[in-house]
């Protein structure tokens, strides 16, 4: 196993002290948004000698994966593991299918459109399901309510715009009258001028004030969204999302198709390796409004919470329904010096490692490394079975 140096994304809506606090490096004033830990090709992690993550699976990738995973995944490690703080909001996106990803980067491909280009939707042909898990306490939108309940959410506002939605969830209250509100809100044909936007924030605001809101917790949601994204369609739309808190140690899975957006806090995620995002608004950066139409699921789903399975002692795992990844939380509580017990980590295959408090020493059959807090090590399939000793807690990121 060897150490992995995670390659930090800077974006506007980072904290300036989450991240440099968890990786135990000095803060600069700007915003740290991500952490990657896995080996996509536009962002791997780093070997202590600097090559990339994908450069040392390429050069042997049945050694680093292990002979299935190898040919499951075309020779590519199918997980990425990040650390993710924000301090705000982040877009109102949606993940495509594989199928759809692989299509799309094709054709952006054949047209000549460059990989970094802003225009570029699709930047690999993978899909993207996810799965956060709160180190703090973590707040998000995700997936669509009924369209009764939206309805509901939506009646005596009494604004042009939510009358405008009302009436199509009441007269088709069905997947397709969710379309077509949303569809009202996100299609740059139909997109309501700012000012509708915030004739509705104000609306939020007032019953939210006066204690009548059916949602208080989605009026403060519309409140936050506004001041970081006033005129925003994206705002009125989170009206017809649900609300998600998330404590500390509690999952969500966000399969391909279902429309989210973070709101604040810090969390693991793990995912399939991808970086394809297709965002609807609440964000300066480009929206993809037909793509995220062709993508989006409507059906109305709860929030999909993951409870952790208890592996053993110390270790419970996150199983999320798809081939690509899981994710186990082990606590050590050990006491400190040589005579410690080393304790059987459950998994097998390629595994990224994630200190997150304290310090444990990882045992393999060809060696040891002492873990701390915000550093990560790569373990190879060929390293066989895992074990571990200390005091404290680490996140495991593997293939299921």
């Amino acid at each position: 196993m060897f150490e992995l140096g995670g390659h930090l994304q800077r974006y506007a809506w980072g904290s300036a002290t989450a991240l440099p606090e968890f990786l135990g490096r000095e803060a600069d004033g700007s915003p740290w948004a991500e952490a990657w830990f896995g080996a996509h090709p536009l962002a791997p992690a780093s070997a202590p000698d600097g090559t990339g993550l994908d450069a040392v699976i390429a050069a042997d990738p049945e050694q680093m994966l292990g002979a299935d995973v190898s040919r499951a995944f075309g020779g590519q490690l199918p997980f990425l593991l990040k650390v993710i703080a924000a301090e705000r909001p982040l877009s109102l996106q949606v993940h495509p299918t594989r199928e759809h990803a692989a299509e799309s980067f094709a054709a952006e491909s054949a047209a000549g459109i460059d990989l970094h280009s802003p225009l570029r939707s699709y930047r690999d042909a993978n899909h993207k399901p996810e799965m956060l898990i709160a180190l703090t306490p973590f707040t998000a939108l995700c997936g669509f309510r009924t369209p009764r309940r939206a309805a509901v959410i939506l009646d005596g506002l009494g604004t042009p715009l939510t009358d405008r939605l009302h009436t199509l969830l009441v007269d088709n209250p069905t997947a397709h009258g969710m379309r077509a509100a949303f569809r009202t809100l996100v299609s740059a044909s139909l997109r309501p001028a700012p000012e509708a936007v915030e004739a509705v924030v104000e609306a939020c605001r007032s019953r939210f004030a006066a204690g009548s809101s059916p949602s208080p917790r989605i009026d403060r949601f519309v409140s936050l969204l506004a001041d970081h994204h006033p005129g925003d369609p994206g705002v009125v739309a989170a009206l017809l999302l649900n609300p998600v808190s998330l404590q500390r140690g509690e999952a969500m899975y966000v399969p391909a198709g279902a429309l989210h957006a973070y709101l604040h806090g810090t969390g693991l995620e793990v995912m399939a390796t991808s970086d394809n995002v297709l965002r609807a608004g609440l964000t300066e950066k480009r929206l993809d409004a037909d793509e995220v139409l062709q993508c989006v699921s409507v059906t109305a789903t709860p929030p999909l919470r993951v409870a952790p399975e208890r592996q053993n002692p110390t270790s419970i795992a996150y199983y999320a329904p798809v081939d690509d990844f899981e994710l186990a939380l082990t606590e050590l509580s050990d006491p400190v010096g040589p005579s410690a017990g080393t304790h059987p980590i459950p998994g097998s295959g390629p595994r990224i490692v994630l200190g997150l408090e304290g310090t444990a020493t990882l045992e393999t059959t060809t060696g040891s490394h002492a873990l701390r807090a915000g550093q990560a090590v790569f373990v190879p399939a060929a390293d066989g079975p895992l074990r571990a000793r200390g005091h404290g807690s680490f996140a495991q990121a593997s293939v299921p």
